[in-house]
């Protein structure tokens, strides 16, 4: 087999190699998880936290992965975890995370926000690895979540100058 043939398929291998690796780090650590440093939301509203995450170890070697948030602060409260399913009871039926196993990136949302969620918040991914056993690492400066006031819904009927009626339609 000449080189002009050879060529082309150590490209090939090269190529494959690389499919079951997960995206690039920007880091030196070759470990990291992205998301944004602030976000607002309106009060009642809802919000989606966007996260992207990346290792070293090629995927076959990766036996398992599980996302978590913590809140408030970098060691602060965990409010969902994947693995065990756990959501915090300030959380009940407010949170869902739109991520699947295999993914790097995904999002939480929090739906019906409360003026009491304005914090910061942190992804945390856990990986269980065939070689090096359980790593776990998460966002260093989270995303500081503002909750702005929500839209005013007092529709009240129009009132009679002079009076406390309403006026007729």
């Amino acid at each position: 087999m000449g080189l002009p043939l050879l060529l082309p398929l150590l490209l090939l291998l090269l190529a494959s190699l690389q499919a079951g690796r997960s995206t690039k780090c920007r880091s030196k650590l070759g470990y990291e998880v992205n998301q944004p440093e602030q976000l607002s939301a309106p009060e009642g509203g809802s919000v989606q936290i966007p996260f992207s995450f990346c290792h070293p170890w090629d995927l076959p070697s990766v036996l398992s992965v599980s996302i978590s948030w913590r809140w408030k602060q970098y060691h602060g409260e965990t409010i969902y975890s994947t693995t065990p399913p756990f959501i915090h009871k300030d959380f009940e039926n407010r949170l869902s995370l739109n991520w699947k196993n295999g993914w790097s990136n995904g999002s939480l949302q929090i739906s019906n926000l409360r003026r009491e969620d304005k914090s910061l918040y942190f992804c945390r991914v856990h990986l269980t690895t065939r070689n090096h056993g359980k790593q776990e690492w998460q966002s260093i400066p989270g995303t500081n979540l503002a909750i702005t006031p929500g839209l005013q819904t007092n529709a009240r009927a129009p009132v009679r100058p002079g009076s406390s009626l309403p006026e007729a339609p």
